[in-house]
Order: structure tokens, then C-alpha cells, then sequence
């Protein structure tokens, strides 16, 4: 393939989860909407109505209490089940454009468009748009280059300025235009630099995309990494950043959250470690994978007095290596009882798994396979079970029935298609 005429393009869902939150609750539209994070602390979602009044990302909400009064801001709580089902539907729809595809996250998405060039890459691109629109109702902007930075870029340029229509291919421009836009676009825009790296930048003079287009690479490299020759290279149209088609897999799972309420007992973080194990060991089978070790932690709050402060974790090794969801959790536990004190309010408890191979390539045990395969096939039963009829239908006692723990979700809209209880009933 000639890398000098390709085509990448990234596709991104406008405010993803307010997005989703609208396509079930049409009164929505048009209306300033915040989706909150855990235990409905901060904004993590804004529609374009709230980043309008100055809400930044990441804004607490007790801070926003008189200015939703005052605008009529309306807050849900996350409702990470239904936005991840919409993220594959979307991700499905999008693999029937092209064959090479690479899911980068919950909300977007790099498809490479090489072998469409014959093609006017603006009207495949608003194609893609109607096609994720009318199938689930999410909005999305295209961005089309001939790497991975310039798509992104591209994309930028789609989702802020009207006249793009939400599809812009920057391939398709003269050099002369694209250095234009490139000298409007902030350095702090720019695909991998971010806060912490934009004020470095400003300090050398280069405060645009531009300005970074034309800076030498050999200093550049010398002075930040290679990770930034790349990025000058790419802006330039020379690929450096392939195309991830299966994702890598995780070298460590985490899985945490905080209380709902302070908990003090041991019986309640028992209930909650089992838990967060068992969405690890999940995630764990679901990439092929065995771990090494496991460690779990717990802490309380870090606004508390430091007399009522404490934070501890333990690491259990583990031989041989596992997935099962029954001996990650009896080694969680035996940790978390290791470090558990009496005396204070816990806000957040949490496991990692580490030591992750293969399961092909695993460390077995010198005395045959045996035990570990029985393991493995109940589990295989279990996730299937789990799959066909919900979520945590099969699930260790351990983890408890009331879990007055669980984080505060106050205001979290119906798990619309994930649950049958939870389907929209239309009524005459």
C-alpha cells in the first residue's frame, strides 16, 4: 500500500452521553443536559447548551447547584450500561464502511479509508453520518486525513466550525487551505498534547498547529521523545501511527468505585470487593487472559482529618495463574482482611488483576492441567449464562443481595436495551 495516499478517517460521537440520554428522551433536545459521574459527583458530559455557560469538564456538581437553578441544567447519572451497548451498535454500523477498522474508544472510532479514494470521501463521509443517525439516533462528525493526527484534526474542524456540515477531509484541500486552518487551531487542540504539554510549547514559541508543523524534528525529538517526532511527521502527511485493528491486550485490569455511603464494616467491603472481582475476571476471560496476582485496596476519603485517614492494598500471588471468578475472589478477600481496620469510615474499595498472560501461553502446573480446566469450563458456563440472560444472573454469595454500599446514581435513565423490564412502552 503507498502510505502516501492514504486516507484515515476517525469518526466521534457528538457529546456521547448526553447524546445517548437524548435518543430515548426527546424532550432533551435543545435543552442544557450534564451526565454525572460516580456517585454523582462531576460533570463528565456536557451538551452544548451547558458548555455554553462556561461548564467545564470535570466541574463538581454541588458547584453548579445555582446555575442549574437558574438555566434549568438538567443532571442524569452515568448509566454506563446503556451507553456501552449504543457504542457497539454505533461500532458495528461503522465496521460495514471498511473492512480495516480500530475502535479507540467508548465514542470513537479510525476507519481506514485507502481503498474508497475513488470515492468523494465528503459524501461517503455524510453517508456515515446518515447511517449512524437513522439507525440510533446519535450524532456524529467525520474527520478525514492522510494519517491518524490529520484525521483527528480534521475532525476537530468538523464538530466546530458549521460549514464542514460535520464531515471535513483535509485531503481534499490545497496546502495553502489547510495551513489556514492549521494556524487557527491552538496547540493545547492538538491530538496527544493536552494542558501539562501546550504551556511547554508556548514557552518555545509555538503556539498553533501550525507553528508545531514547522518546528525541526531532530530538536524536537532530543528535547520531548519520539512520540513527538511522530506527531510533527504526521502533521506533515507521513504516517507513523498504524492502525490498531484488534486491541492490544491489557497488561493490568482495575476495577473500583466509591461508596455510595462511608462504610465501616468488613462484611459490606467483602460484598463490594467480591464484586469488583468479578467484573475484573469478566473482563480478564473476555481478552484470553490469566493472572498472576491480584491486589486489593481500600481507603477512605481524602478531605478527611488525617487522624481519620487511611489507605492500605495487599498483593496476593497467585499459583498457578488463574481466571476463575471463585479463586481471584477467595485471594481478594483473604487480602482485604489482611489490611481491613476497624475503626474507620472507607470510601472506596477496588482490585487489580496483574501478572497477565496468554491463556495459551500460561505457566501450567507441573501436575497436569486438569484442575485448571475444570475451572475454566465452569466459568465458560457461568459467562454464557451471564450473557444470555443478564448481567450477574450467576454470581458468588459473597457479593451480597442488599449492597446498600453501591454508589449514589440518583437520577440514571432505564437500561432501554439491555432489559426487558426496562423497555420503552409505547401506549396509546
Amino acid at each position: 500500500m503507498d502510505t502516501n495516499n492514504r486516507s484515515i478517517a476517525l469518526i466521534d460521537v457528538n457529546n456521547f452521553y448526553v447524546s445517548c440520554e437524548r435518543v430515548f428522551n426527546p424532550q432533551l433536545e435543545d435543552r442544557p443536559v450534564v451526565v454525572l459521574s460516580n456517585n454523582d459527583g462531576c460533570a463528565v458530559a456536557r451538551s452544548n447548551e451547558v458548555k455554553a455557560l462556561g461548564v467545564k469538564m470535570g466541574q463538581p456538581w454541588f458547584q453548579l447547584k445555582d446555575l442549574a437553578r437558574k438555566h434549568g441544567i438538567i443532571a442524569y447519572s452515568s448509566n454506563y450500561t446503556l451507553y456501552a451497548d449504543m457504542s457497539n451498535r454505533v461500532m458495528s454500523i461503522l465496521a460495514m464502511f471498511s473492512p480495516n477498522q480500530e475502535i479507540y474508544s467508548i465514542d470513537e472510532c479510525f476507519l481506514d479509508l485507502t481503498g474508497f479514494r475513488t470515492r468523494n470521501l465528503t459524501l461517503y463521509g455524510q453517508l456515515i453520518r446518515q447511517r449512524i443517525k437513522q439507525w440510533t439516533g446519535l450524532p456524529v462528525c467525520v474527520g478525514i486525513g492522510a494519517t491518524k493526527t490529520l484525521s483527528k484534526l480534521a475532525n476537530h474542524l468538523a464538530k466546530k466550525q458549521p460549514q464542514f456540515n460535520g464531515v471535513c477531509d483535509l485531503s481534499s484541500m490545497t496546502s495553502f487551505q489547510q495551513e489556514e486552518w492549521f494556524e487557527r487551531i491552538e496547540i493545547g487542540e492538538l491530538w496527544g498534547i493536552g494542558r501539562k504539554l501546550a504551556p511547554k510549547l508556548n514557552a518555545m514559541n509555538i503556539f498553533t498547529v501550525s507553528d508545531l508543523k514547522q518546528a525541526s524534528i531532530p530538536s524536537m525529538r532530543s528535547r520531548f521523545s519520539v512520540v513527538m517526532e511522530k506527531m510533527i511527521r504526521e502533521l506533515n502527511g507521513t504516517p507513523c501511527i498504524e492502525l490498531e485493528e484488534v486491541s492490544p491486550a491489557k497488561k493490568e485490569i482495575v476495577s473500583s468505585r466509591s461508596f455510595g455511603i462511608k462504610v465501616t464494616d468488613l462484611a459490606s467491603l467483602e460484598e463490594a470487593v467480591s464484586l469488583y472481582t468479578r467484573h475484573a475476571a469478566e473482563k480478564l476471560r473476555r481478552q484470553n487472559s490469566y493472572a498472576g496476582a491480584i491486589t486489593v485496596f481500600i481507603n477512605t476519603s481524602r478531605f478527611n482529618k488525617p487522624e481519620e485517614n487511611y489507605a492500605n492494598a495487599f498483593r496476593v500471588s497467585l499459583s498457578p495463574q488463574t481466571a476463575s471468578t471463585i479463586v481471584l475472589t477467595k485471594a481478594a478477600i483473604w487480602g482485604l482482611r489482611k489490611i481491613y481496620r476497624r475503626r474507620y469510615q472507607y470510601q472506596k474499595a477496588g482490585v487489580m488483576l496483574s501478572g497477565l498472560v496468554d491463556a495459551q501461553t500460561r505457566q501450567t502446573d507441573l501436575f497436569g492441567l486438569s484442575p485448571i480446566s475444570k475451572k475454566t469450563e465452569v466459568m465458560s458456563v457461568i459467562d454464557t449464562i451471564n450473557v444470555r440472560i443478564g448481567r450477574g444472573t450467576i454470581r458468588l454469595a459473597s457479593e451480597g443481595i442488599t449492597k446498600n454500599w453501591l454508589m449514589r446514581r440518583s437520577n440514571k435513565s432505564q437500561n432501554y436495551t439491555t432489559d426487558w423490564e426496562e423497555l420503552i412502552c409505547v401506549t396509546k
